[in-house]
């Protein structure tokens, strides 16, 4: 954004530098050709004069030395012209003199119906023209001929062309100083704005972790946008608040309801043997839902765990947690006949909350007992590339549709297709909130074998 503030602010400069030069340079030029013109009519007119008693005499000799030795001296070139002959010059101090050029023609007509030269148009500095006048000769007031001279305008382009050439120095040093002035004034204005990019990438992480939202405390920029910043922080405080206070709720609402599940629970098992028979079956459903239920209360209180937990994450031994994970788990995948195996490499050391590895094995490979088939495995792998370590689980289970794989770690989805496997829908929300605190990543892929891989990456200490 501060480039293309900058790049506005060098857009107007160069408009206003070009609406100012541009015709300043037109000026210049303008000035420059004036004072050509008007030398160059001085010493047309003195030669008109000179020639009236030549031609009166008809010795248009007379003036030949006086003119060869201006053209010597100045590179000019001058002719005389009869009335009755235009285009024969009765006196020329050069051959080359373009007579009969249809302009040099125009102006020696004019000059014979008695007209006065007039300035030229504005020629620029790249056009190779000459300046060419055509005085009337008078003699009593009536026109005997005329006097052309023919100037080169190579001296006077170039002293435009430097003038230019001045005018665009002059130009890009003011352009530089417009640059080296809008800087620290596009940085203060959008000193605000960077706070509040800042703010809001860490705004995310801060409420998702359940660490304060930091302010953004712009003291510095336009003062509207100061105010957006203080706006922003209220705005942000409040939804810390809002949030804060329903994972407060989630928690509280989970402990409250555990007692009374605890004493349904007693009093249904206290029923065996003093019901129907053919009402054996409804409690027998009603002490799996109340199971269910307490499984329910327990990844709340984990969510809301995860969620609320103020603790910075800390460095942690992967290899150390997956293997007693793996070892916690290793009976209650033999009583599934299914067999835990670990792949990879050792990983050393990760950034995550503490605790955080098991609490995402546990997770993980409880999600994989439930679905995986008898008979098969669940592969742990381990992996340590660059400045991530990889940990992954993969079973070989019905796995999910290319489209449900974002959905499964939202807050209690499931995929229709394992509506009857027990369960909540929270394991992976927690794993993903674990993850999330530290700037981790959670992948669910499909291999090609079947089943399903989750795939975490940490940070790498």
């Amino acid at each position: 954004m501060r480039s293309r503030l900058l790049g506005v602010v060098l857009a107007l400069i160069v408009l206003v530098l070009l609406g100012l030069g541009l015709p300043l340079g037109r000026g210049v030029a303008a000035a420059e050709q004036q004072e050509m013109f008007l030398d160059r009519l001085t010493d047309t007119s003195r030669f008109a004069s000179l020639a009236q008693r030549p031609l009166i005499d008809e010795k248009p000799g007379l003036i030949r030395s006086e003119l060869e030795r201006y053209t010597e001296l100045y590179d000019i070139g001058v002719a005389v012209v009869a009335r009755d002959a235009p285009t024969v010059p009765l006196v020329a101090t050069r051959n080359d003199l373009a007579l009969g050029d249809s302009a040099v023609q125009d102006l020696v007509s004019k000059a014979l119906a008695g007209r006065l030269p007039v300035a030229p148009p504005l020629f620029m500095p790249w056009s190779d023209t000459k300046l060419v006048l055509a005085e009337p000769v008078l003699v009593d007031g009536e026109v005997r001929g005329a006097v052309i001279t023919f100037s080169p305008t190579s001296k006077t382009r170039f002293e435009v062309l430097a003038w230019w050439g001045l005018l665009l120095a002059a130009s890009l040093l003011v352009l530089a100083l417009a640059v080296l002035l809008a800087l620290p004034v596009v940085r203060w204005t959008l000193r605000p704005v960077q706070a509040l990019d800042d703010a809001t990438g860490k705004l995310l992480a801060a409420v998702v972790s359940g660490r304060p939202v930091p302010p953004v405390g712009a003291e510095s920029g336009p003062p509207e946008l100061r105010q957006l910043s203080r706006s922003f922080d209220q705005m942000a405080a409040n939804v810390s608040d809002v949030l804060a206070a329903q994972r407060a709720f989630v928690a509280d609402a989970s402990h409250q309801l555990r007692n009374p599940l605890t004493a349904l629970k007693l009093r249904l098992s206290n029923l065996e043997g003093h019901v129907d028979a053919e009402a054996e079956v409804h409690q027998v459903e009603a002490l799996s839902e109340t199971d269910r239920l307490n499984r329910i209360l327990d990844e709340l209180l984990s969510m809301a765990r995860a969620e609320s937990s103020s603790v910075d994450p800390v460095p942690v031994d992967v290899d150390k947690s997956v293997a007693a994970r793996l070892s916690a788990w290793n009976a209650a995948a033999a009583a599934k006949e299914v067999h835990l195996v670990l792949d990879g490499q050792r990983v050393g050391m990760a950034l995550a909350p503490p605790r955080g590895v098991e609490t995402i094995l546990d997770a993980l490979l409880d999600n994989a007992l439930k679905f995986t088939a008898e008979g098969t495995l669940i592969v742990v792998d381990v992996r340590r590339a660059g400045g991530v370590v990889t940990l992954s689980v993969a079973d070989h289970g019905p796995g999910l549709q290319p489209d449900e794989l974002e959905r499964a770690t939202d807050r209690f989805w499931r995929s229709p297709a394992h509506q009857n496997v027990p369960g909540s829908g929270l394991g992976l929300s927690i794993v993903r909130l674990v993850v999330e605190r530290v700037d981790g990543v959670v992948r669910l892929e499909s291999p090609e074998d079947g089943g399903l891989k989750v795939v975490i990456e940490l940070p790498a200490v």
